[in-house]
């Protein structure tokens, strides 16, 4: 689930400020305007689908997902996996197993949802345009991302932002084992009413659950 985690992390939104100066300006920009639109968003609610490609090219599957996300609370569900944070808290749960993980929030470590709408990438990647398309009546831009730290389990991201809107159409994670994430953001809502309740995982909603509790 983390690894799910961290890619979707990335493809709902790899926008910030404050790129080194190798960076190609046009894709600063472009990131520039995509990340101060979403940093206008008070509580977030999408729906995602993800697609995984093995290093074989076939593919695994189609998941159908959603985010919410609220300050420094979220939730994400995907198909028999749920994470819960409040912002203090993380409790992961997996229903084949009906066990869910509890963990304290590090600060300054983890990709969450939350530092999507921040400065977390600025000093990260290396970004460039690969050029423009159209789409119908859109007009798509590839911006390329690459990251600082090669230790990093992906290479390479690859994202398609619809240049009016300026909003993510979709992402490629291009992982360094040659498995592929691709996901697409859709019925994405940046004024959701979304309860506290909704980032706090309820014991009482999972008749027998496990708890391994690692606070």
């Amino acid at each position: 689930m983390k690894k799910y985690l961290m890619a979707f992390a990335l493809g709902l939104g790899v926008v910030t400020t404050g790129f080194a100066q190798t960076n190609d300006p046009a894709a600063k920009t472009i990131l520039d305007n995509v990340s101060a639109k979403y940093k206008t968003y008070k509580t977030v609610q999408a729906s995602f689908t993800l697609s995984i490609e093995d290093a074989k090219g076939k593919n695994q599957g189609i998941k159908k997902g959603t985010l919410y996300y609220k300050g420094s609370k979220y939730r994400v569900t995907l198909p028999g996996q749920e994470i819960f944070s409040d912002g203090k808290t993380i409790w992961t749960y997996d229903k084949a197993a009906n066990e869910v993980t509890i963990s304290k929030v590090d600060p300054a470590g983890g990709l969450t949802p939350q530092k999507l709408f921040t400065n977390f990438y600025e000093k990260d990647f290396l970004c460039k345009l690969n050029g423009e398309k159209k789409s119908g009546n859109k007009t798509l831009q590839e911006i390329e991302l690459t990251p600082t730290d090669k230790s990093k389990p992906f290479f390479k991201v690859l994202i398609t932002v619809d240049k009016a809107a300026k909003s993510i159409v979709n992402t490629k994670v291009l992982q360094k084992d040659g498995n592929k994430f691709y996901y697409s953001v859709s019925n994405l809502n940046g004024n959701a009413n979304v309860s506290d309740a909704t980032f706090v995982f309820d014991k009482s909603k999972y008749p027998g659950v496990e708890e391994v509790d690692l606070r």
